[in-house]
């Protein structure tokens, strides 16, 4: 029985992908999650087979969850969803440990044969996904040239998506149980590391690089 863990914070969405994952008898859904800071969470609690999640989600988006699974060396396969076949994306999302991309458009019978495949550890990838990875191979598998998202720690790309997601800085240092002059000072350092010198300029850098819903 494949064990699953689905991460979306659309909750009719989540019920969509769990009613379609129940119709297969090897299937069974262990939790759900609404954003990425609970899936890391269920995934270290559950040790689930699959880790499917959004790539767009609050708190922790699921390429920085996908990150935070692989650092605690979780024996967890993440399958990834997503809108966009985005050739940035793709290739965050394969560096973040994830082996499995899959876009929402084709989701139907073809998620069920992608969570399978994941969950023996193979790769899984939408035949547009696919293109964009053979097209660019060197580059998403080797990382190209650093891009100014790369310089970033976790913990400033986790800030850089609040601030995006129009937390204030207070609520900021609530979230993540840090003094809000920590906060300021990790948001002087993203502005500095970016070269960006405003509010404004971080959140259109954090839209453009994915970290948040291009169309919220």
């Amino acid at each position: 029985m494949i064990q699953i863990v689905i991460a979306e914070d659309h909750l009719m969405v989540r019920a969509g992908i769990r009613a379609l994952l129940e119709r297969a008898k090897d299937m069974k859904i262990v939790a759900e999650a609404s954003n990425g800071y609970e899936a890391v969470e269920m995934a270290n609690d559950l040790k689930p087979n699959v880790l499917l999640m959004d790539i767009m989600m609050p708190r922790l988006n699921g390429i920085q969850a996908a990150e935070r699974v692989r650092s605690y060396k979780l024996p967890v396969n993440i399958l990834l969803l997503s809108m966009y076949a985005d050739a940035g994306l793709v290739r965050q999302a394969l560096q973040s440990g994830a082996i499995g991309y899959v876009l929402k458009t084709s989701v139907s019978e073809e998620l069920l044969e992608a969570v399978r495949v994941v969950s023996r550890g193979g790769m899984y990838l939408s035949a547009p996904i696919s293109s964009i990875v053979s097209e660019s191979a060197p580059y998403v598998q080797f990382g190209g040239a650093d891009r100014p998202l790369d310089t970033l720690s976790p913990r400033e790309k986790e800030i850089l998506q609040l601030i995006a997601e129009e937390h204030t800085s207070a609520n900021i240092a609530k979230v993540l149980f840090i003094s809000e002059k920590t906060v300021e000072k990790h948001r002087s350092s993203l502005m500095e590391k970016l070269k960006i010198h405003n509010l404004a300029g971080l959140v259109r850098f954090a839209v453009k690089e994915g970290l948040v819903d291009r169309n919220a």
